[in-house]
């Protein structure tokens, strides 16, 4: 059915209502991802809120657990019997549980001095209870029916309350009948259906015409059909279920004020910016120019078409098919950008679509890495060249790593410290190339001009700008993109500077060999200052209008944290290209096809030093024990493991010669793979997993996993066909087409400074 494929906005019912366990213990709303409540944020949202819990033993399991998210110092202890009160007065937050084991009079009369006008109504109210009816009138007909007249008494006073509070019936859980002492076998599951029937029937008809405002906490009675064998009594939920009904109290009422970014659960659909509708505007009047010009250029094919010689009997052509022009391929361009962009964000932004939470398991991650490995081995062609890191060998490196990284992210291998320690290196390997194929670009060409420059920052930015303007995103946020962007602009400054040492000048003369090596060595030094002083980086990147590119949540600390995390691997990269090449020049490698790199007793060697020492690094990865720690080693070592895979891919002459075309072709765009991911294949900024097929994973995974690769596919050809038309290689146009650039990024700067404050 249409309703249970898009999520609209019921996911507030659908998280009270509805759900299901990845795994043991992680709880999956429907249609929706919920957010795990930290103490801080717990606080910052209940702030000047009073929260009252009324009802028996069950309510008040779940009053400490609601409490525990606040203070999880807080001990189960006092009369059980009694009310319970609890006050946070530094972060004025009350929370109360009131006992009243049944719903009578004692109950009504509670919740009556609440609708007086002269009294302060509590913000939030949970309330619930039936196994006590049932037990103290051992599970009796006319006990069901006089808790029916009871709820009805009570509904109209919950009703009014629930105009201005939020207020919650929970239904009854179901028990374990076979663990129930002799004094509560009258409790049945039987019984407590009945009840929950009787509730749910009464509190949904105390309006005419109109939608119950009081909301049914129903998604426990799911929690406990799972977890109530692990109770002690068959009556009272586990430790670890309380708390899972208590964060799902949490996300319905705090997501819509804290609005976290994994809690899609009862958000409303963010409202467009200012940037958001004129980029609506720009792409709708593109597609609409295209369709014209289409139609257009369609009318006139139309006229000159071939027409037949009446004599010979023979088409004569009128018309030569000329190539399309600059402003067709503009317009259809933006005409399939706009498109695309919306697809972008109905997914990630429109509430159109389920999104859900990650969960790892070891299969969930090592079986689809097996599965693309084998199929990368089995799609394999000869290379055109021979040489080390040759064009076809770094798109295959580039496929196979963006591939595993992209599982890494979908499969949330996050959270497992070996895995993650080993994609570090993945992701320090692309910088590595970055370093490696910039360096040798500029050494072999010495081409420093302002046209390969300006190609280079728009293929690596243009994609990012555009999402940060349809995705109200910061720049900083798709942080690879950056990462590579300023590393790029490192080393064009380092090599393009005086004196500009290229491969054709160092040849006559081993001096400039030397003096590229003091660059390279005050590029360390550089690097090593900033990486050991975070206020003077931060000086740097805080710099207006640098900070408005770099700053994440109002600072640039995470700016500084992803550049510090990988700070040597660029350098590594120009260093190995300038020794390769080097060695090259001297002829001191044997890159023919099927030949070793060196001779067959030094390439031996090498190659056992390097498996030694790609093994050694994946068994310190993996005997990581605090994340913290190994990220600070990680930027001194990772380096080893990415030289050893170099060597091994390279040293021998058959592994030299062939390549993965199934891995290269996905290489060639993986920059469009990587940046994709964040709003359709993922969720919520990565936090998540979208769901365009709800109920069946795998189907799932498949049709949404065919969308993103061909949108991936389909941007990377956009993006190509754009920097031939907006990067010209004539320097006029170019500097004008710049001019128009620079003054698109001022008015840009100053719609982001208006829409800013109008949020403050």
């Amino acid at each position: 059915m249409i309703h249970t494929c898009l999520k609209g906005n019921d996911s507030c019912e659908y998280l009270l209502s509805s759900g299901r366990f990845l795994g043991e213990k992680v709880w999956q709303p429907h249609s929706c991802m919920m957010h795990k409540y930290k103490i801080s944020e717990a606080k910052n949202c209940l702030v000047d809120k009073h929260i009252a819990f009324i009802g028996d033993s069950r309510i008040r399991q779940l009053f400490y657990s609601f409490v525990k998210i606040i203070n999880p110092q807080f001990k189960e202890e006092g009369n059980k019997h009694e009310n319970i009160p609890f006050e946070d007065k530094i972060a004025s937050v009350k929370v109360d549980f009131l006992w009243h084991p049944e719903v009578n009079g004692s109950m009504k009369q509670c919740i009556k001095v609440w609708t007086e006008d002269s009294v302060a109504k509590p913000h939030v109210i949970v309330a619930g209870a039936a196994t006590w009816s049932i037990k103290i009138h051992n599970g009796s007909n006319e006990a069901l029916s006089q808790y029916k007249m009871n709820i009805t008494s009570i509904a109209p006073l919950l009703e009014k309350l629930a105009k201005t509070s939020d207020v919650y019936w929970v239904l009854q859980d179901p028990v374990y009948e076979d663990l129930l002492s002799e004094n509560r076998k009258m409790i049945t599951n039987e019984k407590i259906d009945a009840y929950n029937e009787a509730a749910v029937s009464i509190l949904n008809s105390s309006t005419r015409n109109s939608k119950s405002n009081v909301k049914m906490f129903s998604v426990s009675k799911l929690i406990a059909q799972e977890t109530i064998m692990e109770s002690l009594d068959g009556l009272h939920l586990p430790e670890s279920s309380r708390e899972t009904s208590a964060m799902i109290l949490m996300n319905v009422y705090c997501n819509k004020i804290l609005k976290p970014v994994d809690g899609s659960c009862c958000q409303p659909q963010p409202p467009l910016t200012l940037i958001q509708k004129l980029a609506a505007c720009f792409f709708t009047l593109s597609i609409i120019g295209y369709l014209i010009f289409y139609v257009i250029h369609r009318n006139a094919h139309r006229k000159n078409k071939p027409c037949t010689d009446l004599e010979s009997g023979e088409e004569k052509k009128n018309i030569i098919n000329n190539p399309a022009s600059p402003l067709e391929i503009l317009l259809q361009s933006f005409c399939k950008l706009g498109l695309i962009m919306a697809y972008f964000y109905m997914c990630d932004r429109a509430n159109l679509f389920m999104k859900e939470n990650k969960f790892y398991t070891h299969s969930s991650f090592f079986i689809p890495i097996i599965y693309i490995l084998v199929l990368g081995v089995f799609y394999n062609e000869n290379t055109k060249e021979t040489k080390v890191l040759n064009r076809e060998q770094t798109d295959e490196w580039k496929g196979w790593m963006q591939l595993v990284i992209l599982i890494y992210h979908i499969s949330g291998a996050s959270t497992f410290l070996p895995v993650y320690m080993h994609i570090r290196v993945l992701v320090a390997a692309y910088l590595f190339q970055t370093g490696y194929g910039h360096f040798s670009y500029f050494w072999i060409k010495g081409d420093f001009g302002i046209h390969r420059v300006c190609q280079v920052l728009f293929r690596l930015n243009f994609l990012v700008v555009v999402l940060c303007i349809v995705m109200d995103r910061p720049y900083q946020f798709y942080y690879f993109v950056p990462l590579v962007t300023v590393w790029f602009m490192v080393i064009y400054v380092t090599l393009a500077l005086w004196p500009q040492i290229i491969q054709k000048r160092a040849n006559g003369n081993c001096f400039w060999h030397f003096g590229l090596l003091l660059k390279l060595g005050f590029l360390l030094l550089c690097i090593c200052f900033l990486a050991y002083s975070q206020g003077a980086f931060e000086k740097i990147f805080s710099l207006w209008p640098l900070s408005k590119c770099f700053e994440l949540k109002g600072n640039v600390y995470e700016w500084w944290f992803r550049w510090r995390l990988d700070r040597y691997v660029v350098f590594h990269g120009m260093l190995f290209a300038f020794i390769y090449l080097a060695l090259q020049k001297r002829q001191v490698l044997s890159e023919g096809k099927g030949e070793p790199l060196f001779s067959n007793k030094i390439s031996n060697f090498l190659l056992f030093i390097s498996v030694v020492s790609f093994l050694t690094y994946s068994i310190w990865a993996s005997s990581c024990k605090n994340k913290a720690e190994c990220n600070e080693l990680h930027p001194s070592v990772s380096v080893v493991q990415i030289l050893a895979f170099i060597l091994i891919r390279n040293i021998p002459g058959y592994a030299r010669s062939v390549y993965s075309s199934f891995f290269a072709w996905f290489g060639k765009i993986s920059l469009e793979l990587f940046i994709c991911q964040y709003h359709i294949w993922l969720a919520a900024d990565t936090r998540g997993i979208l769901v365009l097929i709800p109920g069946n994973p795998m189907l799932n995974i498949i049709v949404s996993t065919f969308i993103f690769v061909c949108v991936a596919h389909e941007i990377s050809q956009i993006t190509n066909d754009l920097a031939q038309i907006i990067i010209p290689k004539d320097n006029s146009s170019l500097l004008k087409r710049l001019a128009c650039i620079a003054a698109f990024f001022c008015g840009l700067l100053i719609l982001s400074s208006i829409q800013d404050k109008s949020r403050h």
